[in-house]
């Protein structure tokens, strides 16, 4: 099994690394990305490099395409390969505009490759157990979510080139893009309006542009010096850190249903939470990744509340989610499955957090549309 790998970063190589771990026939057949002397030390020599995708697709007979670039040039690239027909994992976000959005919507809708798309979380055991106990009708139909994540590691979104929001696209397209997408998938709702707000708190500051973490002199004593938080050396107290540090948005389902997410950047330690509450009429489910937890409080029965521990092996990442996607995206491979995390989710899913942009930058309600 042959994979070709376009942008050779550290989530592209984990991916890779799994497959080859789960699956030892897997080969790394070929690169294409431009630090190829730096890469040639660390992978086999076996493997070949290319300065383009299409040298690649040319002199290679390839069983499956990783793209692991940044992720403004995610859209450019999937396009460029879509006509081959070959399968493709495509890393989040699918799409950092709008213009990009629908050039890739009107290429896959072209096309009739498989893509997967790099939403582990939607694939984890415990998103699989939440809704195997809700087809049991334990609360009813879900009526309401009430979803958080706090990011115990949000450092890592202002000390390195995350910071630069015309490279990802904003804070939304890279947190909430999985959240929406779980909560799409967990409810089978679709949403068609959305309201957002974001806020600049925290890391914000006035010390020079450009400052590097060990040329501070509060480098030995800063909480969030690169010394203590290690996702890269840049300030994030400088006068040119992007990104806000806290968004909301409140969404609004076809059936009348209405979810409402938070994120936070500055949570540290064991504040970090990522997970849901789900409201029927019959009762409440929450979830909590960090815990591996379920509880389902019965709203009309005098019992306690049932908790449900999720087992996960400890190497597992994304809570168990990465390798359920390595596993599907060598079954399309094989012919035996179609994508379980399809490029149309991804597109929507991106564009809910478009429009979730939009509103926090114009304080407006934005339709959920491609319209």
């Amino acid at each position: 099994m042959k994979i070709g790998i376009i942008g050779y970063g550290l989530r592209a190589g984990y991916v890779f690394a799994q497959m080859k771990e789960l699956f030892p026939e897997t080969e790394l057949a070929a690169i294409t990305d431009p630090r190829q002397q730096e890469l040639a030390q660390t992978v086999g020599e076996e493997t070949r490099f290319y300065d383009t995708p299409e040298q690649m697709l040319n002199r290679e007979k390839l069983d499956g395409i990783i793209i692991g670039t940044r992720c403004n040039l995610h859209t450019d690239l999937a396009i460029r390969m879509l006509p081959a027909g070959i399968p493709i994992f495509l890393e989040k976000p699918v799409a950092t505009t709008i213009e990009d959005l629908m050039r890739l919507k009107h290429a896959y809708e072209n096309s009739r490759t498989e893509v997967v798309v790099s939403f582990p979380l939607r694939n984890t055991p415990l998103i699989k157990r939440v809704k195997e106990e809700i087809s049991l009708g334990k609360i009813g139909k879900v009526e309401h979510v009430q979803a958080i994540n706090n990011v115990y590691y949000g450092g890592v979104y202002f000390h390195n080139w995350y910071r630069d929001e015309a490279l990802t696209g904003g804070l939304f397209l890279q947190k909430a893009t999985h959240d929406f997408d779980y909560i799409n998938y967990i409810t089978g709702e679709k949403a068609r309006w959305i309201t957002a707000m974001k806020s600049k708190q925290v890391f914000k500051g006035t010390k020079e542009a450009g400052l590097e973490c060990p040329d501070c002199n509060e480098y030995n004593t800063c909480p969030e010096s690169s010394l203590i938080q290690p996702y890269g050396t840049k300030c994030c107290f400088a006068e040119d850190t992007g990104n806000e540090d806290s968004g909301s948005a409140l969404i609004e389902y076809e059936s009348g249903m209405h979810a409402v997410y938070t994120q936070n950047f500055f949570a540290r330690k064991a504040a970090g939470r990522r997970g849901a509450r789900l409201l029927g009429f019959k009762g409440t489910l929450e979830f909590d990744w960090y815990t591996s937890e379920i509880v389902i409080y019965p709203h009309h029965e005098d019992k306690e509340p049932e908790r449900i521990a999720v087992t996960l092996a400890a190497e597992d990442g994304h809570s168990g989610g990465d390798s359920a996607l390595i596993r599907n995206f060598v079954d399309v491979i094989r012919g035996e499955d179609k994508s379980r995390t399809p490029l149309e989710e991804g597109l929507f899913s991106a564009l809910m957090c478009l429009k979730a942009t939009a509103s926090a930058n114009t304080r407006t309600f934005q339709p959920i549309s491609y319209e």
